[in-house]
Parts: structure tokens; C-alpha cells; sequence
């Protein structure tokens, strides 16, 4: 029964997908993220919220669900063969643009690797350090848009919204719905568009807001190569149209699957070959050229060694992250 909820969820998604964006499906990752309540589930779970009673009836959800209510998630913790190191502390953050508090020492920042770089960096045969590319919690599913429109979802019924899901004060998951929620309410940097989406169709909504419908989706193919040194294979210019800013979403850590996606000017986008040691990934490279409005305190400049303006920044697109660019019609 799970199997076809979840197969009937999945095709209401590609559904949606198709009404709106100019693409026969979406990729197999992202449809999979896809709720596998179905409108049964979707009502008892709604019922038991509206009377208060659906921490009693927790760990039943959270399995139909897909969710994350504890951090006992499945998190990769290898790769070829290799242990990798627990996720770094602000590896599900770094990538919002955000400042970190000032105290926060370069060698905090710096855990999970370095993730910003210059573009010269990234040159055919060189070799270069990859950061972690996983998705702190990668295996959790969006909730259906009308359930989610239930859930407190933000920084002020953060208690109500901890008590439904019994989440433990000063544990990971609690660490990891504050910081989302403080990145999703905060005010834009200027020349910023942002929104955090809490389901499949608010991502589609937003996407199709500022892109239309004629629309190509880019993602990094595995986590291969977090943590080593790589040579570098091919770089191909995928999007340099500047007066023409894509989409960029990444997965955050929290509950359930949420995305924070925004839209930059002057940005331009890379397909990059890495060559690992036993494989060779594909990964997505965003670079930033107008970072005049970024925070000083970004550690994009506290590890380039530069201010906001100066240079451009260049960063990877995690696993789960994606970026959207306009196609020609």
C-alpha cells in the first residue's frame, strides 16, 4: 500500500510539474522527494493535528511521511569506500550567503572544507580541495502543501512547532530548525529574491515566478570527492548570460524537506568533471560576480581574504541543491 501511495504521490507531482514547466518530468531525485502520504493519510494526519494529538501518534508519521523527526537520519557516510567525518556544524547553511556570528573562529567556519573559491581556481588539469557535498539530512520527503500550511512554521511557535514533532531543546535537530527558520526569515540582501519552500509546488511556484515556464534544471551528480583533493576535467559555461539570473535552491536542513531558494544577479554557472580517485562526479559551480551588498562578515571573504565587491565568488552546489536556468524559445 505504501508503494502505490507513494507511486500516486509522485505522479501528482509530476503532474504539477508538467502543467507548469516546459520539461517532460522532472529528474528522478527530485520526484522522489515527492510526499507518499496519500489524501487518506493526508486527512487523518491533518485531524490529528488540528486536535493536538499527532505527537502521540509521532513515529507513525514520521515513517509515512518520510520525515525527519530525529537526527538518526540515514546520512551518507561514505564514499569510495571511505569513512567520511560527521557533517560539519554549518555545512547545511554556508551557502545562504549569511553572515556566522563574529566569535565563530575561521577554523569552526572551515569544518567541512573550504566551499568558496575563485574562478581561476577551477582550471582544466589543476587540483583542487572539495568540500562535503552531502545534504546534512538527504533522504527526507516534502510534506503535501495542504498539511504543511498547518505547521508553525516559523522562529516564533518554534516551541509549538518542537512539541508536535517532540524535538529534544540543545539537540542536533533542534540546532538545525533555528538556523533554517532564522535564514528563512531574514531580510534579503539587496538585489536579493528569495523564498523558503515547504513543498513540492511552492519550489515550481517560485521557479516559474521569475523564470517562466521554458526552464532547465542543473544538479550535482553525487558526493563523490567530498573531502579529497581532485583533478579537475572539463569546465563548461552553462549559463553567462549576467543580465539573466537562474535560480538557485538549496536543500536545507530541517523536519521536512524545505528549500531555500533565491535569485542573484550577475551569476554564472559551470559544469564541472571532477576526477576522484576511483570515480568521476559531475558537479554544479555557481559563481557570484557582484558580491557588493554581501554581508562583510560573510566567510566567503573571511577565508578569500577579500571584501564585498572585490571579487567574484565561486562555490559548489551541494547534493539535493539544484539551479534553474531559462531556456531559449
Amino acid at each position: 500500500m505504501a508503494f502505490f501511495s507513494g507511486l500516486e504521490a509522485e505522479n501528482a507531482f509530476t503532474q504539477y510539474w508538467e502543467k507548469y514547466i516546459g520539461l517532460p518530468h522532472p529528474p528522478h531525485w527530485l520526484a522522489a522527494k515527492a510526499s507518499p502520504l496519500n489524501l487518506h493519510q493526508v486527512a487523518v494526519f491533518m485531524k490529528l493535528m488540528k486536535e493536538n494529538e499527532l505527537a502521540s501518534h509521532l513515529h507513525s508519521f514520521c515513517k509515512q511521511a518520510n520525515v525527519a523527526c530525529s537526527t538518526n537520519a540515514l546520512v551518507n557516510k561514505t564514499t569510495n569506500g571511505k569513512t567520511l567525518p560527521p557533517i560539519a556544524q554549518w555545512n547545511g547553511v554556508k551557502e545562504t550567503y549569511d553572515d556566522l556570528p563574529n566569535e565563530t573562529p575561521l577554523s569552526v567556519a572551515n569544518q567541512g572544507g573550504l566551499p568558496y573559491f575563485r574562478e581561476s581556481m577551477v582550471k582544466k588539469g589543476g587540483i583542487r580541495p572539495i568540500p562535503d557535498l552531502r545534504d546534512p539530512i538527504s533522504y527526507k520527503s516534502f510534506l503535501p502543501r495542504s498539511l504543511v500550511s498547518k505547521i508553525p512554521f516559523s522562529f516564533a511557535r518554534i516551541k509549538e512547532l518542537k512539541k508536535i514533532f517532540g524535538v529534544v531543546d540543545d539537540s542536533d535537530m533542534d540546532e538545525y530548525i533555528q538556523k533554517t527558520l532564522m535564514i528563512c526569515e531574514k531580510s534579503p540582501i539587496r538585489g536579493e529574491q528569495y523564498t523558503c519552500a515547504t513543498s513540492a509546488e511552492d519550489l515550481i511556484d517560485f521557479v516559474v515566478e521569475k523564470l517562466g515556464h521554458h526552464i532547465r534544471i542543473w544538479s550535482t551528480k553525487s558526493i563523490e570527492g567530498s573531502y579529497e583533493n581532485v583533478t579537475i576535467g572539463s569546465v563548461k559555461l552553462i549559463h553567462g548570460n549576467l543580465s539573466e539570473p537562474p535560480v538557485l535552491c538549496h536543500s536545507m536542513p530541517f523536519l521536512f524537506q524545505v528549500y531555500y531558494c533565491h535569485v542573484f544577479h550577475k551569476v554564472k554557472v559551470y559544469a564541472v568533471d571532477i576526477l576522484t580517485r576511483k570515480k568521476l562526479n559531475h558537479v554544479i559551480m555557481a559563481c557570484h560576480y557582484d558580491t557588493s551588498t554581501w554581508n562583510p562578515n560573510n566567510i566567503a571573504f573571511k577565508q578569500l581574504g577579500f571584501g564585498p565587491g572585490i571579487i567574484e565568488v565561486c562555490h559548489w552546489i551541494n547534493e539535493n541543491g539544484m539551479v534553474w536556468t531559462k531556456t531559449l524559445t
